[in-house]
């Protein structure tokens, strides 16, 4: 079975946008890629999935080095641009910068990290994996830092404020759930 790109299974995740930063042979390049996830807390390791065709492939896999910015909740327009057009014929970075995004140089890597997202992190990447129709970036975290600002989530084709929590149940109710699982322990 196939899921087809903004189609009715796909919109029913939810995802974090991260701005993917590469440097090769398409030069500095961005990217938005809503399969941006942490997958290992020590050390520290972030997934990517990345089509294989993309600029950003191609600048990875001559590299090795990937930077991630996690979009802010105020930066959904600039996951749009790093995500509407090809780094193989569009300078994304001078575009994004002439409309005011400003960036910081990564220390290890020298990837732009976008200023205002929720985090920055530098990747080297320690596996490749090619799976379906993109290819799996597990780059070991180097270095990253957080902001104050809160990430922005996709959900059906849209970007979204994390503004509210969804809520717990009362003590009361916890403890009869807790009381019926500790029940049932092997």
């Amino acid at each position: 079975m196939d899921f087809q790109w903004n189609g009715e299974y796909h919109q029913k995740f939810i995802t974090n946008v991260g701005l993917i930063s590469s440097n090769g042979k398409h030069g500095p390049n961005m990217m938005a890629a809503e399969w941006t996830y942490l997958t290992s807390y020590s050390p520290a390791m972030i997934l990517i999935s990345v089509g294989p065709t993309k600029a950003t492939a191609e600048n990875i896999n001559e590299t090795k080095k990937f930077g991630v910015s996690l979009a802010a909740e105020d930066q959904g327009w600039i996951c749009s641009i790093a995500g509407g057009h090809t780094g193989k014929s569009t300078d994304k970075i001078a575009a994004l910068s002439e409309l005011g995004v400003t960036f910081t140089e990564g220390k290890h890597t020298g990837m732009k990290l976008v200023n205002g997202a929720a985090l920055h992190a530098e990747c080297e990447v320690v596996e490749v994996v090619h799976q379906g129709d993109h290819t799996l970036y597990i780059g070991k975290v180097i270095d990253a830092q957080t902001f104050d600002a809160k990430p922005i989530a996709l959900h059906g084709g849209k970007y979204w404020m994390m503004t509210t929590h969804a809520p717990h149940t009362n003590a009361e109710e916890r403890e009869k759930r807790s009381a019926i699982v500790e029940k049932h322990k092997k």
